[in-house]
């Protein structure tokens, strides 16, 4: 039990697994979490307590996640909920007549699977990986166990229910009412903050695909702001050259995100 004391101060590295069809390698008892605050891990494993963790870490699996892998579709079930490290979700919105945009992203910050925890076993939504990396993952039903103690899992998981439901509350809103170009500044720095550098590997289709914007609306917005020196792009990367100059581009949705987030989670973040 000493060495699971303290669980909070490094993590076991990420190795390349195989794809998620075939069994994911388990983490071993005595592994632990690392201290939020670094990108190299999750910040709600990292800030459950002792006990909770203890109960946790024997389900843990840490797994790799590639571009484009499905963790579940519209209307099916997740088995099991993900708490990304490196890696981060796109949750999308499905359209009967085949659009999608993004509604929520999810990386270190959080964890995909509130839905289990709420009572629904399926979700209209699907999630897609944006950027390839690892996370950790448990099994659905030892999750909502843990949760239904009515302890600090339960606590964690309802205030960052309420950060997940403040961003796409926020982001239906931004689609509404403000510039492709505000959009993009917007989703830009909220994946940064949950990418260790200032360098995107992401084409401007995809991007395209995830603000439910035309390809067009898009290239015309990333030039404008590499024009002006902000960002600068090549063949599906993207470096963002001045953040100062994207926040002040930024429409007010992405101050608002970030204040709730830091709002409920300000313990995590201080661990």
């Amino acid at each position: 039990m000493a060495s699971l004391i303290n669980h909070a101060t490094r993590m076991p590295p990420i190795v390349p697994l195989v794809p998620l069809v075939k069994p994911a390698m388990p983490i071993k008892a005595g592994s632990r979490i690392p201290l939020a605050g670094q990108h190299n891990q999750n910040h709600l494993l990292a800030a459950l307590p002792e006990l909770e963790f203890c109960r946790l870490l024997p389900h843990l699996e840490l797994v790799n996640l590639r571009v484009g892998d499905v963790l579940h579709e519209s209307g099916g079930k997740l088995s099991y909920a993900y708490f990304p490290t490196t890696a981060i979700i796109s949750v999308h919105y499905l359209l009967e007549n085949g659009g999608s945009s993004e509604i929520a992203g999810i990386g270190n910050e959080g964890v995909l699977g509130v839905n289990i925890l709420m009572g629904g076993d399926t979700t209209p939504n699907r999630a897609v990986i944006q950027t390839a990396g690892g996370a950790y993952r448990v099994n659905a039903a030892i999750l909502l166990e843990e949760f239904q103690r009515a302890g600090a899992v339960m606590r964690l998981m309802l205030r960052y229910t309420q950060a997940l439901i403040t961003q796409m509350s926020q982001t239906a809103v931004c689609n509404r009412h403000h510039s492709v170009e505000q959009q993009l500044c917007r989703w830009l720095l909220l994946t940064l903050d949950r990418s260790p550098g200032n360098e995107l590997t992401m084409t401007q289709e995809l991007i395209a695909g995830m603000l439910g914007v035309r390809r067009e609306g898009v290239t015309e917005a990333a030039g404008r702001l590499q024009a002006q020196g902000i960002i600068s792009y090549r063949r599906g990367h993207i470096t963002v050259i001045d953040r100062a100059g994207l926040e002040r581009q930024v429409c007010e949705c992405y101050a608002v995100v970030r204040k709730e987030v830091k709002r409920l989670l300000s313990d995590v973040h201080q661990r």
